[in-house]
C-alpha cells in the first residue's frame, strides 16, 4: 500500500472546515445555557445541523446523540484516505459494549438499552456474535480480552479487574492504530490521553487510599509519563512528573486531591479534558491533513459530551453557573 500523504485529505479537509461552522462554540454554548427554557434551550442545536428534539426527555437525547454518532462515523470512514484515525476514536464504544455485555450476562440482565452505537461493529452484530460465543470477526486484541474479562467474571472475580483488562486491551488498539497509520499528530494525542488517563487513576487510587500493587494494576504504558513514577502514591512525585508538560495545570490540582478525604475533582476533570481540547485545536493552524480529520473528530465527541451536560443540567433544574462549571473548552 502507497504511503498516504497530507496532500489527499485537501477535499476533506475543505469539507471539514466548513463542517466546522457549525459545532457548539462557546457563544452558543452560552446561548443554551441562558434560554429561558430547556426546550429553547435544545432548539440552538438546529444551527449545528441536530434534528429537532420533539420533547426535551433523557430518552430523546439520548437517540439525538446516538443517531448523530452513528451519522458523524459512517460519514467519515467513507472519506477518510486512512480508516484507522477514524476507527482510533470508535474504538471506545466497542470497548464500552463489551464492558455493557458481559456485565448482563453475569447478572442475568438486559443490556441492549446501555449499548451504544458509533463502534466499528455495531451493537447489535456484537451482541449477537457475544451470545453465540463466536468471536472470529473481531481484532485479535479485542477478541481476547473480551475472552479474558469473560473468564474472570465466570470464576467469580473482581468485575473492575475485568474493566482493567478491556481498557488496558482499548489503549494497545489505539496506539497500535496511530503507529500503523503514521501520523505523528494522532500519536501525540494517543500519548496524551494516556498520561490523562494515568493521572486520573492516580488520583483516584490515592483517595481510596490503595496503594502501588493497585496501581499498577490500573496504570497503562504508552504514555509520555513513566506509570512507576505514579504509582507511589506520592503526591509531590505526580506534580512533578507532569510539571513541564500539558498536564502540568491538572496534576497539581490533582496533587492537592489524591488523599481520603480531599476536594472535589470537578476541576481538576476539566482541567485534563482541556489539556487534550488545547493539543487538538492544533489541527486548526494546519491547512490540510490528516490533522484536520483528528482535531473534527475530537471536536464532535467534546461537542456530544458538552450537549449531555447542558441539556441534562437543564432538565435537573441547575443553575447556569453550576452547569457551567462543568463545561469544557470549545474547539471553535
Amino acid at each position: 500500500m502507497s504511503k498516504i500523504k497530507d496532500t489527499d485529505y485537501l477535499s476533506l479537509s475543505a469539507r471539514i472546515r466548513a463542517m466546522e461552522n457549525r459545532l457548539l462554540t462557546q457563544e452558543r454554548m452560552e446561548r443554551m445555557l441562558e434560554a429561558r427554557t430547556g426546550e429553547e434551550s435544545a432548539k440552538v442545536l438546529a444551527e449545528c445541523g441536530y434534528g429537532e428534539l420533539s420533547e426535551l426527555t433523557h430518552a430523546a437525547l439520548d437517540a439525538l446523540i446516538a443517531e448523530a454518532r452513528s451519522d458523524l462515523y459512517r460519514e467519515l470512514r467513507g472519506a477518510a484516505p486512512d480508516v484507522r484515525l477514524v476507527e482510533a476514536f470508535q474504538m471506545k464504544y466497542d470497548y464500552h459494549n463489551a464492558k455493557v455485555l458481559l456485565k448482563a450476562q453475569a447478572v442475568s440482565g438486559e443490556a441492549d438499552r446501555l449499548l451504544a452505537g458509533g463502534g466499528r461493529w455495531s451493537a447489535a452484530a456484537m451482541k449477537e456474535a457475544f451470545q453465540r460465543d463466536d468471536l472470529r470477526d473481531f481484532t485479535d486484541v479485542f477478541r481476547q480480552a473480551l475472552t479474558q474479562a469473560q473468564e474472570l467474571l465466570s470464576a467469580g472475580g473482581d468485575p473492575q479487574l475485568a474493566d482493567f483488562v478491556l481498557d488496558r486491551a482499548y489503549f494497545e488498539e489505539m496506539r497500535a492504530a496511530a503507529q500503523e497509520s503514521g501520523s505523528a499528530f494522532l500519536q501525540g494525542y494517543v500519548s496524551l490521553l494516556i498520561d490523562a488517563t494515568n493521572l486520573r487513576s492516580a488520583v483516584r487510587a490515592g483517595r481510596m487510599g490503595k496503594g502501588a500493587e493497585f496501581q499498577n494494576q490500573v496504570l497503562l504504558p504508552g504514555g509520555g509519563v513513566d506509570p512507576h513514577t505514579l504509582a507511589t502514591g506520592k503526591s509531590g512525585d505526580m506534580a512533578a512528573a507532569f510539571r513541564s508538560g500539558p498536564l502540568a495545570e491538572a496534576a497539581a490540582l490533582g496533587a492537592a486531591l489524591s488523599n481520603p478525604g480531599s476536594g472535589e475533582l470537578t476541576a481538576f476533570e476539566r482541567a485534563c479534558d482541556n489539556a487534550l481540547m488545547r493539543y487538538l485545536t492544533q489541527a486548526r493552524q494546519v491547512a490540510f491533513g490528516e490533522q484536520t480529520l483528528i482535531g473534527y473528530l475530537y471536536a464532535r465527541e467534546s461537542e456530544f459530551t458538552a450537549i449531555r451536560t447542558i441539556l441534562s443540567g437543564r432538565m435537573a433544574g441547575l443553575e447556569a453557573d453550576t452547569i457551567r462549571e462543568r463545561l469544557r473548552e470549545a474547539y471553535v
